[in-house]
């Protein structure tokens, strides 16, 4: 800053322009110092001595001692009077850029992601050094320049603007640089003509298209500002690989860690917290701009939902430590077994078992109803489909519901199979020609274990597994994901996607000789699968604050749709968001006011309905960020309107524009100069004009 001024006074006689220069006239003032000092040299000058020289010691003051000092007076007393003219004037150095200092008003984009609570210089965080720039920005204009601040929609004086900026925070779904100008430019009404962007401009949202898309008609000027390299380790993600979670089981709960800094995070600690008992705790190295994952042993003691975090301990950034997720064991999955025979091997299988409401009924007396309210429905060897639940069938699978279809060994109710499956969109499976005589088994190829349908089923079948035997009715020459083969190629088990739903279809029946699948041991777990698979869990473990739409199942209430309004609720604070139902399910939009990471109940008419865990966007995660230099290759030389003013070097952005664009005012300058003077004129007068004579009283004579 020191030098900035010496230039600025070296370039004073060169450079300078004066505001009012009719104050020049106050120069004439001048004469009157020259006038003083031109009487007092014809004034008699009186020298003091003693009556015996020869006695006393007498100090003289000589003449050319009395010239120097009345010029030493006289120099200062002129520089006083030009100094203080001067500063009247009000000199400074033109700006070395053309700038529009007094007129159009101005918008200040100052970015409140999480991201600015990273720390930069002096161990500040970057948000607090974008505010203290902002408010210093008005000094840089005239008290007429009025102010936009961020997403304010009127203008603002110096005064609102500096307390609007007050009341900024910076928090984990806040505007980033991208989102505000993006804003800017979308608002027709907005007049500015100059636009100031403070922001930490990260790599991940900031790019050469959000600057093609600004106005060239308007001066912009980006302000980077530079945290100081670290690491910031946090949660990308947790999962369960299976999604039929059960309670009092061991589960592998998988979490990937990232570390979104530049700099290695050594040993860092992380503790998984199921309710508020720790459920484990590990340390991970974490390299920079890499993730690690890892996987701890978890269990849920009872069906009842689960508030669960994982913590990590990493300093110095650590709005992004905590990492919130639900978990809750998956409630009984509904099978609906329509069954052409008696007793169908399916039957003990699923009805034994307490993770499956098992429900078993004949094609002339399956209800309609059951079919909405079922999960996985089996339509096992049906002599044929009748017209209504065809019909029924194709508006479950629509709805997200999954068939499992096993044919039946009888040709005559082939056609409504085929009509079934051309409704369901799966028309490229075809009959095998009757068969005249005992049906031919043929062999079941191994499962493979690559498929996602077998992952966790088992650790692996070996050579002495006995494989089944089938005699297929059904051939198909592609599916979405063929589950088994038979030896020479053909498809066993595929599954076939229609609408929101799954359709599996087996190429032979389990009975009348033409399969013993149903007696194999691998019966069990493929059924089991099948019906697991079927489950599908509407509302996510965790979401982002920054995500649009959020979609959860809610239980339809015969209440008034006055008493049906969905509430978030977080502690003191309550939201209501836009809402639509569809069916069972209710789309919420996250309200943009919804600023705190936690959980948040979600309740109708004050009854708890469910808790939702929100959560930082892992984009705010990502420190990378563009330097000034960076940001000035990706403006490039097509847009001259853009400009890039670098915090780094301890100069306020005020003071650039007003160098660069506003001139370089001087009046304080002269202002201390005349006063300096007039300090060494009273200097001068007091040391230089003392005279003593011995100790003796002296006389004056005339020269």
């Amino acid at each position: 800053m020191r030098s900035k001024h010496v230039a600025a006074l070296i370039s004073f006689s060169t450079r300078m322009m004066l505001t009012y220069p009719w104050f020049l006239i106050g120069l004439l003032a001048l004469a009157i110092p020259i006038f003083i000092h031109l009487f007092e040299l014809r004034r008699p000058q009186r020298i003091a001595f003693t009556n015996v020289g020869f006695i006393r010691e007498v100090k003289l003051v000589t003449a050319r001692q009395r010239k120097v000092k009345h010029l030493l007076i006289l120099l200062c007393r002129l520089l006083f009077l030009s100094f203080l003219v001067l500063a009247f004037c009000q000199p400074f150095i033109p700006a070395t850029k053309e700038g529009k200092a007094s007129g159009g008003n101005v918008q200040v984009l100052l970015d409140t992601s999480a991201s600015m609570q990273a720390l930069g210089q002096d161990d500040q965080p970057l948000f607090e050094q974008a505010v203290q720039q902002a408010r210093d920005l008005p000094t840089a204009y005239t008290s007429s320049v009025q102010f936009f601040l961020n997403n304010t929609r009127t203008l603002l004086s110096t005064e609102a603007f500096q307390s609007e900026i007050e009341q900024l925070r910076s928090v984990a779904n806040g505007n980033t640089a991208s989102t505000l100008l993006a804003q800017q430019q979308s608002r027709a009404a907005n007049k500015a003509s100059q636009v100031f962007v403070l922001s930490d401009f990260q790599k991940n949202n900031f790019s050469a298209k959000t600057l093609s898309s600004l106005d060239s008609s308007k001066q912009v000027f980006l302000v980077p500002l530079a945290a100081t390299p670290t690491h910031n380790v946090y949660v990308d993600s947790v999962w369960i690989e299976d999604a039929f979670v059960r309670a009092a089981t061991d589960l592998p709960l998988h979490i990937r860690l990232r570390n979104g800094g530049s700099v290695t995070a050594p040993a860092c600690r992380v503790k998984v917290l199921i309710g508020e008992q720790q459920a484990g705790t590990l340390q991970m190295t974490v390299p920079a701009e890499q993730d690690v994952t890892t996987t701890v042993q978890i269990r849920l003691k009872n069906n009842e939902q689960q508030l669960c975090r994982v913590e990590v301990e990493d300093l110095p950034v650590t709005f992004d430590n905590t990492y919130f997720f639900v978990l809750q064991a998956s409630p009984r999955i509904a099978v609906l077994d329509v069954a052409g025979t008696a007793q169908p091997p399916t039957q003990r299988l699923y009805a034994n078992e307490a993770l499956f409401a098992y429900t078993g009924t004949q094609p002339t007396r399956v209800q309609y109803g059951q079919l909405a309210s079922a999960d996985v429905v089996l339509l096992q060897e049906l002599p044929q489909i009748e017209a209504g639940l065809r019909d029924n069938i194709r508006q479950a699978v629509a709805q997200g519901k999954s068939v499992v279809i096993i044919p039946p060994a009888i040709t005559s109710g082939r056609a409504s199979y085929t009509q079934l499956f051309q409704e369901l969109g799966i028309g490229n499976i075809q009959w095998e020609p009757a068969a005249t005589g005992s049906p031919v088994l043929r062999d079941v190829a191994m499962p493979d274990l690559q498929n996602p349908f077998f992952r966790g089923v088992f650790t692996g079948p070996t050579r002495q597994t006995v494989m089944p035997k089938a005699a297929p009715v059904l051939r198909w020459s592609r599916s979405g994901n063929e589950i088994l083969r038979l030896r020479d190629g053909d498809g066993y088990l595929a599954q076939f996607g229609s609408g929101r739903g799954s359709v599996y279809v087996f190429a032979a029946p389990f009975s009348g000789g033409y399969s013993d699948f149903a007696s194999q041991a691998l019966f069990v777990p493929v059924m089991y699968r099948l019906a697991m698979q079927s489950y599908r869990q509407t509302a996510q473990s965790a979401y982002r604050l920054n995500q649009a739409v959020v979609t959860v199942a809610v239980p339809n209430s015969t209440q008034s749709s006055a008493d049906q309004v969905l509430k978030l609720t977080k502690d003191s604070l309550t939201f209501i968001p836009a809402q639509r139902r569809i069916e069972n399910t209710v789309q919420l939009e996250v309200p943009p006011t919804m600023s705190l990471p936690g959980f948040y109940s979600l309740t109708r008419n004050g009854q708890t309905i469910a808790t939702l865990a929100f959560n930082v966007d892992k984009h705010e995660s990502e420190l990378a960020s563009y330097s000034a230099t960076e940001l000035q290759q990706l403006i490039g030389l097509n847009r001259p309107n853009i400009q890039v003013y670098s915090a780094a070097n301890g100069e306020s952005v005020a003071a650039r524009y007003r160098t660069e664009r506003v001139g370089t005012p001087l009046w304080r300058y002269c202002l201390w100069a005349a006063l300096t003077f007039l300090l060494a004129e009273i200097l001068a007068v007091r040391l230089l004009g003392k005279r003593t004579v011995g100790n003796a009283p002296a006389h004056a004579v005339a020269a």
